[in-house]
């Protein structure tokens, strides 16, 4: 596809006025654990009786370690590897992300290097395989999948996140359950409780991850739960009979803090970058409002996104692409459909795969999401949020029509850090105004 600079979108775009813009602070709950804490606090809770017990010397025992950008994802991996090395036990790490890195044995040990995760950082091997091994049927007679690998050790230590999920509602959404069934189910695992549909995510994932508890080796789930800011918040192991019953409670802590843009409603918002280490949609919805299904709902009530840029971790998988009204050539250059589709097609849901229209730079993506935005008779009062990304929202910038309400307290938790003024664009036109 052929994008000019200067021709006739641009003509069309070019006396589209932006509004001025001040950069504003929203504050959020900070409990946190310090990086320097982590590993003993991953220690003292596989120290716990019920927990390290299950630890013996001589086993083999995989850790899974995921797609997501968890925060201190590689501190916490390698505490638990070096307690096991400690308890006299062999492990090492499994790639646990379904279908993503293309489906593909590298390009999921890539995405693991991009988060310092390797046989040297980790001490440990890190064995990636797509081959699965199937365990049997679930009670609506899904097929259950586990990777090789994970099978044949002694035992499986899953270590995750846990948050609310980017398309459905349920009492286990992105979590342990998730990371039994779909990162170690790897694209088949992903594919069987994908295939009905996300309206029946929350009945397929807990019974899935039923037969994985039933007929595999799993030892305890040692997942984590992030603050408002991308920060490791709580740590805390599962023995393997509890993790049904503790893991909605912790879903339920996971969105008690997480962030959100406090002037709830907004015409347009600018998204810097999207990309897989936010959000397996690449903007997390929770945050954003961009829904790529009926079954799931919150977030920034909004007419118009767009989406500057790509992350270069995520290499090439724009897959929640098509939940912008607008991206950029610069974003478009990077997609890489080997990577997009089949994280696409596994999940079923091809909204989040679609094309939106592409503009040749940044300044015209935000006049395209100002001009199509229904109902702004004024665009200089164009209600504009711009983020860095939906994980970092701390930090953001707002449109010149909420600096009042901002300033007269009309929104609990945000504080203007700056006066109105324009946006900078470099001679290519490419946002440069800081975040």
């Amino acid at each position: 596809m052929r994008i000019v600079k200067g021709g006739n979108v641009s003509r069309l775009l070019q006396d589209v006025e932006i509004p001025k813009m001040f950069h504003a602070t929203q504050t959020f709950n900070k409990d946190r654990i310090d990086p320097s804490e982590i590993p003993a606090v991953v220690y003292g809770q596989l120290s716990r009786p019920e927990i390290g017990a299950a630890i013996k010397p001589g086993m083999s025992i995989a850790i899974t370690a995921g797609s997501r950008g968890v925060a201190n994802v590689d501190i916490i991996t390698k505490a638990i590897v070096d307690f096991c090395k400690e308890k006299g036990a062999s492990p090492f790490i499994v790639p646990a992300m379904g279908s993503h890195g293309g489906a593909d044995a590298r390009g999921q040990k890539e995405l693991l290097e991009g988060y310092n995760i390797t046989e040297e950082s980790m001490g440990c091997p890190v064995k990636s395989s797509m081959e699965t091994v199937m365990l049997g049927y679930s009670e609506y007679g899904k097929p259950v999948y586990q990777d090789k690998n994970a099978h044949e050790a002694d035992g499986i230590i899953i270590s995750c996140r846990i948050k609310p999920h980017n398309a459905f509602r349920g009492p286990y959404e992105s979590g342990v359950c998730k990371m039994m069934v779909v990162g170690l189910g790897k694209q088949k695992g992903a594919e069987s409780v994908h295939s009905d549909g996300l309206g029946n995510m929350a009945r397929n994932l807990p019974a899935n991850a039923k037969v994985v508890a039933e007929k595999s080796n799993i030892l305890f789930a040692i997942p984590c739960v992030e603050n408002a800011y991308d920060e490791t918040a709580l740590i805390e192991a599962i023995p393997k009979d509890k993790i049904f019953e503790r893991e909605p409670e912790l879903l339920k802590t996971a969105f008690s803090n997480m962030p959100s843009i406090l002037v709830d409603e907004a015409d347009v918002l600018v998204v810097n970058e999207m990309g897989k280490n936010y959000s397996g949609t690449g903007v997390d919805p929770n945050i954003s409002g961009t829904w790529s299904t009926e079954f799931g709902k919150g977030g920034l009530k909004v007419k118009r996104t767009c989406f500057l840029d790509l992350t270069d971790c995520s290499h090439g998988n724009a897959n929640g692409m098509g939940l912008a009204d607008i991206i950029t050539a610069r974003m478009y250059d990077k997609l890489d459909s080997e990577v997009i589709y089949p994280n696409c097609f596994t999940s079923t849901v091809l909204r989040s795969g679609m094309m939106p229209p592409v503009v040749a730079t940044d300044k015209e993506a935000i006049q395209a999401c100002i001009r199509t935005a229904n109902g702004v008779e004024d665009r200089k009062k164009c209600r504009v949020v711009r983020i860095k990304n939906t994980l970092h929202v701390g930090n953001i910038m707002l449109s010149e029509a909420y600096y009042e309400d901002v300033k007269n307290g009309r929104y609990p938790g945000v504080t203007a850090d700056s006066e109105p003024a324009d946006l900078e664009f470099d001679e290519d036109e490419n946002l440069i105004t800081p975040m």
